[in-house]
């Protein structure tokens, strides 16, 4: 089982991780095609109390690593929540790539039934490795991976499900 948690994040996250940087580049050439500066994305939001796209990859690249480190029995690595450019948002979401790839297969042995903790703003959550994975990190990482696909479409960049299976 282990292994193939170990497979599974690592396969999960450098395919979602990779398709975000292409859903960038194809931001950058539709804000170019326009003829509008590519921040005015990086700034958009579905809803006034949702996130902006910078945010929702900055937390996409954190459950990534989190979700790698958590299962592995190791404290996740802590990136400062500082870009504000295209760039600056695929060198992160590089970093997360390497880092998730860097954790050891080995490290992972026992993850189904390790105990893991979660830090949040109200309380710490606690889960099995397992409940973890299925019920909380997935979900999330999934869910912010989807709310910038979601807003880059909203806001007039050709992209279909295609671009969202990373198969374009």
């Amino acid at each position: 089982m282990s292994s193939t948690i170990a497979v599974l994040v690592k396969i999960t996250a450098r395919r979602n991780l990779q398709m975000l940087d292409q859903l960038l580049d194809k931001a950058a050439a539709h804000a170019a095609a326009k003829g509008f500066d590519v921040g005015v994305l990086l700034g958009s939001r579905l809803a006034p109390d949702m996130f902006p796209l910078t945010r929702q990859i900055q937390l996409a690249s954190d459950m990534a690593k989190g979700m790698a480190a958590r299962l592995a029995g190791q404290t996740p690595p802590s990136f400062e929540d500082v870009e504000t450019t295209l760039a600056e948002l695929k060198e992160r979401l590089a970093r997360t790539v390497a880092y998730v790839e860097s954790v050891d297969d080995a490290a992972f042995d026992g993850a189904g039934q390790r105990e893991v903790r979660v830090p949040t703003r109200v309380q710490e959550l606690v889960f099995g490795g397992q409940d973890y994975l299925v019920g909380f990190a997935l979900p999330n990482f999934y869910f912010h991976v989807t709310a910038v696909y979601l807003i880059l479409r909203h806001n007039g960049v050709e992209l279909g499900k295609r671009d969202f299976l990373g198969l374009n």
